[in-house]
């Protein structure tokens, strides 16, 4: 009961006070962490075997490091403090709000809903160009629709429901590995030359690691569909048709159930510093995207995070 008590007690301060900012943020000294050992371990001239073994070596230091720090500070703190009632719970839930993030998403996305409903498309680019990675200078109104949705739903996975999944599983440890594991892959799981190899671990663990959490979150948008009365028998059909066509493993799932809840269409041409990319189309185009499809995706996301916790309570 502890665990489920510190979910939702994670939950309810995400809400109150959001992603706490300050350099000593467990992500940002992950990320510092992640470069010095880049640093050190990375070497160009590598052969492809070398630099895949570098980044293995990275792989296994960091999240060494990061479990077995939280490990060691709750077991210190129960081994030499006496601690009130509950203390363990807060303690962890503060552990997890680090991890989560449903109000920053959903503020980033409410956001960008804002400036277009105003008609500043300048702004909009400019706001859903530093949550994206592919170029937006000259999206118009549906594709910055577009890039939004796509965003909020694959984050759902894993700035929510997979910290919250090794949490249960293992506690703050987990799910604080969970989170230098998916901070390893945003900035080193990238198909380029520099890191096609030594970031090559790193991208494949945040793919196993995602797999579960992906297609149970892909359940649970279904879910929301139906407590929100969306179409959820299109978001399941979508979901089973199209996941699959997404290039990641898993950020189909999300991407395909909300499509189909909503009845749009994501995926197709994107251009990654001026060079076109097409993805996969997920779901049908019954409607044109508009920004309102913005907020019903943050809808879906907050829906499927209350029915984690409450089916964790549950179970």
């Amino acid at each position: 009961m502890e665990m489920v008590a510190a979910i939702w007690l994670a939950m309810i301060l995400d809400q109150l006070i959001g992603d706490p900012q300050s350099r000593f943020h467990p992500v940002i000294l992950m990320g510092n962490s992640i470069s010095f050992l880049e640093k050190h371990l990375r070497k160009e001239t590598a052969s492809p075997l070398c630099q895949m073994l570098a980044g293995t070596v990275l792989v296994i230091v960091l999240l060494t490091g990061v479990y077995g720090s939280v490990f060691l500070f709750l077991h210190s703190i129960q081994e030499f403090f006496v601690l009130p009632a509950g203390s363990i719970s807060l303690i962890s839930a503060c552990f997890l709000l680090f991890a989560i993030s449903p109000k920053s998403l959903a503020a980033a996305g409410r956001e960008i809903y804002q400036y277009l409903q105003q008609g500043d498309l300048t702004q909009a680019r400019v706001k859903v160009g530093w949550i994206v990675g592919r170029d937006t200078d000259k999206l118009d109104v549906p594709n910055v629709t577009r890039a939004t949705v796509e965003t909020i739903a694959e984050n759902i996975v894993d700035g929510i429901i997979s910290p919250l999944f090794f949490f249960l599983l293992g506690g703050a440890p987990l799910a604080m590995l969970y989170r230098a594991a998916n901070t390893m892959d945003s900035m080193l799981g990238y198909k380029n030359d520099k890191y096609l190899y030594f970031g090559r671990p790193a991208a494949r663990l945040d793919d196993l690691l995602n797999y579960i959490p992906a297609r149970l979150t892909g359940i649970l948008l279904i879910l929301s569909a139906i407590l929100l009365q969306f179409d959820w028998k299109n978001a399941c059909q979508m979901m089973l048709r199209d996941a699959k066509k997404h290039p990641s493993p898993n950020g189909g799932y999300p991407e395909s159930a909300v499509a189909g809840a909503l009845g749009v269409q994501l995926g197709g041409l994107n251009y990654y510093f001026g060079k076109p990319s097409f993805r996969a189309y997920m779901g049908e185009p019954q409607q044109m995207l508009e920004p309102i499809h913005i907020l019903q995706t943050i809808r879906m996301m907050y829906s499927a995070v209350l029915l984690f916790a409450v089916l964790a309570s549950v179970l």
